[in-house]
């Protein structure tokens, strides 16, 4: 080979080496200066921080907040030469009632800047893509942000909701959802802040700004809701006002925020089969626990557990014993019936897709699944045995599944919880005619449809709008919020809580009775209430309170079609 020939192979080799060392040190740096911002924001209420819940604020009328969730995208930052730096595909879901009210921006590039600009609300593109698509903790997740609309809609952006005081003294709710892409909302900050490592941005976001200034907006005048239609004066003003809502109160520099600990599967088996949990394309991603994986010799086991009369004080009841597939999992009675008749106080709740919930129980009292389990077993009036015997009881009948399942060692509570909950996650409901009709597997009948119309379409007179008002409490997927809600029910002398869990809507017919204490025999018994004039109190939900007090008074046709389309929501799967 000419040495000429071998001098060009080796000047192309160092060009390479040369462009591919560039390229790492380039990767290098970028990394290096790739840092952390973190966006605090502080709610407040005339400078003062936010109190909810609290008849005390005063805006064109006195006003409490029950209510401030909104998502934040399109987020950048301005260098000192006027440079916006962009950070692409990074959202927040802000919500001041679980004080969730921080968001961590990643790949920031270090450097002096003047400004911080973000959109409130999602763009066009997000707005109307699939919400199916986003993993469990995306802040465009459905499940967690509970803002989109309905099952078709985009998302609501800001959702303002509370009372307020009129002048007769009287208290009406007020519910403020600002959507829709004309009402994308770009807001720019000025202030000087550095980015190195991990920083920390303060801002304010004052509601008493978002409600007069620069437009006066008044319940009572120019009306306690808007869903944001075309040209809605109430929406043009929450528009105008949030520039001024905002405000940054400076940066802070914490110590780097150290990663999250991998999370280990507790009592991983040596051997296990991989149980497949299924769900419809069109439901939001559930976050199932990561230390309790779906196995199918747990799955097994937790449906032993489920149907052993063993767990109760005397051989004589099972968890199935109150929840029969038959009737989606409740027992059809108003009061469940534990061992010796002994009646409880509240109406058994159905049992599927709780993939999808965080809270559990009609007041919410139990985080998760696991510890939601061992309450009716030790529970009085239920299964009224404790720990240690079923523990004992187990070791002789289970104790080769619960190896099977968690490998060698003793039979605890602990594990006990774990099978079951694995058990009961594998309970889903998603293929009912509605679901069939969505997918254009099947039709709803011109009386069906009237009734989705009417679920799905806001009361708003001042918008020309008067349909049921379902959707805010009963909207997505599971036709549920998963919230807690006063829906206008009269308490009974014995009841001390008036906010309970809102129920999926999914298999209704099965699920009678209804309501937490069963007072409802019939479906045409609920939408009478909800049609008519309710219990209203300082705690009444927002959406039902900014009704008028004789109610929606809904005609005899719409109440039998909202009905009929309920009756659509049944899941052959069960009732069988």
């Amino acid at each position: 080979m000419p040495d000429s020939s071998l001098s060009g192979i080796l000047l192309t080799n160092m060009k390479i080496l040369k462009l591919l060392l560039t390229h790492l040190i380039g990767l290098t740096l970028f990394t290096a200066n790739a840092c952390t911002l973190r966006i605090d924001i502080s709610h407040q209420f005339a400078g003062k921080p936010l109190s909810l819940n609290s008849l005390k604020y005063k805006a064109t009328e006195t006003l409490s907040i029950t209510r401030l969730s909104y998502l934040l995208s399109e987020l950048a930052i301005q260098d000192q030469e006027g440079t916006w730096q962009e950070l692409p595909n990074q959202f927040a879901f802000i919500d001041a009632s679980s004080r969730r009210t921080s968001c961590t921006l990643k790949k920031v590039p270090s450097g002096s800047y003047k400004s911080l600009r973000f959109s409130l609300g999602v763009p066009k593109k997000e707005n109307h893509g699939d919400p199916a698509q986003y993993p469990a903790a995306h802040p465009l997740n459905p499940n967690l942000n509970n803002l989109h609309w309905d099952w078709a809609g985009g998302y609501i952006f800001l959702a303002l909701e509370g009372q307020y005081r009129q002048p007769d003294k009287e208290v009406n709710g007020f519910v403020y959802h600002l959507a829709n892409d004309p009402n994308l909302s770009r807001v720019q900050l000025n202030a000087a802040f550095r980015v190195k490592n991990t920083t920390a941005l303060g801002l304010t976001f004052d509601l008493q700004k978002l409600l007069i200034h620069p437009r006066s907006l008044s319940f009572g005048k120019d009306g306690n809701s808007t869903h944001s239609h075309p040209g809605d004066p109430i929406a043009s003003a929450l528009v105008a006002n949030l520039q001024s809502s905002f405000t940054i109160q400076g940066a802070s520099y914490p110590p780097d925020e150290a990663p999250l600990a991998a999370v280990t599967p507790l009592y991983l088996p040596g051997k296990f089969t991989p149980f497949p949990f299924k769900m419809s394309r069109r439901f939001p991603m559930p976050l199932l626990p990561r230390d309790n994986p779906l196995l199918e010799e747990r799955v097994s086991l937790g449906k032993k557990l489920f149907h052993d009369p063993g767990l109760s004080k005397d051989d004589s009841i099972s968890c199935a014993s109150c929840h029969h597939q038959d009737k989606a999992f409740t027992d059809g009675l108003i009061f469940s019936k534990g061992i010796a008749q002994r009646e409880g106080s509240r109406n058994s709740m159905p049992l599927f897709n709780l993939a999808w919930k965080s809270s559990f129980f009609w007041d919410g009292r139990a985080r998760s699944l696991r510890d939601q389990v061992l309450q009716p077993i030790q529970d009085h009036r239920e299964m009224a045995s404790d720990l240690p015997t079923v523990i004992a009881h187990l070791e002789k009948a289970e104790h080769p599944a619960f190896e099977k399942a968690f490998g060698p060692g003793k039979v605890t509570a602990e594990k006990i919880a774990l099978a079951l909950e694995n058990f009961l996650l594998t309970l889903t409901s998603y293929d009912s005619k509605f679901d069939r009709a969505m997918s254009g597997k099947a039709k709803l009948s011109p009386v069906e449809e009237r009734g989705m119309e009417l679920f799905f379409t806001e009361y708003e007179p001042r918008s020309q709008q008067y349909g049921a008002d379902c959707f805010h409490c009963h909207g997505g997927a599971n036709f549920s919020d998963h919230q807690f809600h006063n829906n206008g029910l009269a308490p009974s002398l014995k009841e001390s809580a008036v906010l309970f869990s809102t129920p999926s809507l999914r298999n209704l017919t099965l699920t009678a009775p209804y309501m937490h204490d069963g007072r409802f025999k019939t479906l045409e018994e609920v939408i009478a209430h909800y049609s008519g004039p309710m219990h209203r109190s300082k705690s009444l939900d927002p959406n039902l309170a900014k009704h008028p007090k004789p109610g929606l008074q809904l005609k005899n046709e719409d109440q039998a079609a909202l009905v009929a389309f309920l009756k659509t929501l049944t899941d052959p799967k069960y009732g069988r």
